[in-house]
């Protein structure tokens, strides 16, 4: 059964941001890309790096000679270690998007109480008043 692990407040990931939580044995990396959550395992494929530790930006796709452009800025993971780009949104690598990727995982964003009524028992809740929404990344 798939459960619920809380992330942080809403507020506390703002565009740009990324935190990493460890979940049991599995490190996940949970992005604000542009207003979206997203989640990825922590680890790059090449060579187990942590990857979500790297740098965010963009890539450069294939163009003409002496011709450059930035695209997806802020979209793309560089690992730390050897360089290897991902896809934030997706897991996959930008080098070979069908056969290279990590996982990614389904975040959900509302209350403590939403969490608990779908069955997550790791999420505690107490009668408190919350004008934020919180983060889940689901397992």
């Amino acid at each position: 059964m798939k459960q619920l692990h809380y992330v942080c407040q809403e507020q506390e990931l703002r565009p740009g941001d990324r935190r990493i939580i460890r979940v049991g044995k599995k490190s996940i990396g949970v992005f604000n890309i542009h207003g979206k959550y997203y989640a990825l395992l922590n680890v790059c494929p090449h060579q187990f790096a942590p990857l979500c530790q790297g740098t965010l930006g963009g890539y450069c796709p294939p163009s003409d000679v002496g011709e450059f452009r930035l695209e997806r800025e802020g979209e793309i993971i560089r690992c730390p270690w050897h360089g290897w780009e991902f896809d934030v949104k997706t897991g996959r690598s930008i080098f070979n998007p069908h056969q290279v990727k990590t996982a990614r995982y389904p975040i959900h964003v509302g209350s403590n109480d939403e969490a608990n009524e779908a069955g997550s028992p790791e999420v505690e809740t107490f009668p408190v008043e919350l004008k934020d929404r919180s983060i889940f990344v689901e397992l």
